[in-house]
């Protein structure tokens, strides 16, 4: 039984950063993608970043580029996310999911495999 379980939310003002984890169990994390995505109260869920299985390769929305980074920890089972220079309109419920094999952004939500149960972030002005 495969379990993701995200960490890290919390209340942050503006321009402040954290470290949002995802943990991976009950499959072998190193063959899985990770995908981080947030949705916001009367939005669809959107993607934000995602990291390939290998690490190698990794994509963000133009939104949170160059204030987001993600990166995977293989050998503690754990993908992050980490956020700098948050935004009001960053505030959301973020979510990992985990696809296996190939990846890349346009992979569908639909397609992935596992999914959190999700982290709140607010981000106050």
């Amino acid at each position: 039984q495969v379990h993701l379980a995200e960490s890290g939310g919390r209340s942050v003002q503006a321009g402040g950063s954290l470290t949002l984890s995802c943990t991976f169990s009950g499959r072998a994390f190193s063959s899985y993608a990770v995908g981080w995505f947030r949705q916001a109260p009367g939005k669809e869920r959107e993607f934000v970043a995602g990291i390939s299985w290998s690490g190698g390769a990794t994509s963000y929305a133009d939104s949170v580029k160059g204030r987001f980074t993600t990166s995977r920890d293989d050998a503690k089972n754990s993908g992050y996310l980490q956020m700098n220079s948050l935004k009001p309109e960053d505030t959301a419920v973020y979510y990992c999911a985990a696809v296996a094999g190939f990846w890349s952004e346009h992979v569908p939500l639909t397609d992935y495999d596992y999914w959190g149960q999700g982290t709140q972030v607010t981000v106050s002005s």
